[in-house]
């Protein structure tokens, strides 16, 4: 499978088995793991003034998204994408 890239979109089964697309906003590299972050596609494509869901998933070896289990990750990610984000602010 090729390189997750930015404006890839993906179809996620969600918990009531609904299937979502989500599109990929950002991709980062934290101590040589990635990580995406992704929107709902719907929700992007809208065009309002309201902020987006944002949502950030580790991509697995085979390109494969998979949920961050630990809050500790978690936190890491969501920072580092937010300090990335006020880097190109500036």
């Amino acid at each position: 499978m090729e390189k997750i890239q930015v404006g890839d979109i993906f179809t996620l089964m969600d918990e009531n088995d609904q299937e979502q697309e989500i599109e990929v906003l950002g991709t980062l590299s934290i101590d040589g793991v990635e990580y995406a972050a992704v929107g709902f596609s719907e929700e992007i494509l809208e065009e309002t003034e309201e902020d987006i869901d944002v949502f950030f998933l580790r991509v697995e070896e085979d390109e494969e998204l998979s949920i961050i289990e630990s809050d500790e990750e978690f936190e890491m990610v969501s920072s580092a994408f937010k300090e990335v984000g006020e880097d190109e602010e500036d």
